[in-house]
């Protein structure tokens, strides 16, 4: 039965990306609620994109604390079962903290260093800042930095460009990163 149950979640969570993604649909209040519900029972079933999705819209468009902290749960649960995206949220989550989950620098390092590994390039560059400029209580280190740096540039697609002569810089532009802030959506 596990199985069926499986398939069904599965099913369930297409549905629910679909109803989020189709533009034709129109945006009443009750098609809402159904995606979210349908969102809220994929993740309650553990299912990982789903945890990281609707953790992901919790946190960031939850109303009260309890919607943000849920999230967070969500986003973390997520990232421990190895989502790269859900990663690098968490290491926003414990960089900036919230009610249930105050700011932990370390934690954050951590979390953005999986991310990174894991292929996600904003957690790559967010680490090369940090080294860059002695953030998140990590010591200044160029070596660090350019080794994080590069790995950005290479999941970015960025050492393809340069082969050609063109710059990083130039490719994505502002786009890529939010200069202030270091976020983009994604």
């Amino acid at each position: 039965m596990p199985e069926a149950s499986s398939l069904f979640t599965r099913l369930e969570y297409r549905l629910a990306q679909q109803l989020f993604h189709i533009r034709w649909l129109p945006r009443s209040p009750r098609t809402q609620r159904l995606t979210m519900h349908l969102f809220q029972r994929c993740a309650d079933a553990g299912h990982p994109a789903a945890l990281a999705q609707y953790g992901h819209m919790l946190f960031h468009r939850g109303v009260s604390p309890q919607d943000k902290a849920r999230g967070a749960r969500y986003v973390l649960e997520a990232a421990q079962a190895g989502d790269a995206k859900a990663q690098y949220q968490a290491g926003q989550i414990h960089e900036h903290g919230c009610a249930q989950y105050p700011r932990r620098d370390d934690h954050a390092v951590t979390w953005y260093a999986r991310a990174g590994e894991a292929g996600h390039p904003l957690a790559a560059t967010r680490l090369a800042r940090a080294y860059r400029h002695g953030e998140l209580a990590l010591p200044v280190d160029a070596e660090k930095a350019g080794h994080w740096q590069a790995l950005a540039d290479r999941l970015a697609g960025f050492d393809e460009l340069q082969e050609d002569g063109a710059s990083p810089a130039s490719a994505l532009g502002a786009a890529a990163v939010d200069k202030a802030g270091g976020e983009t959506r994604h």
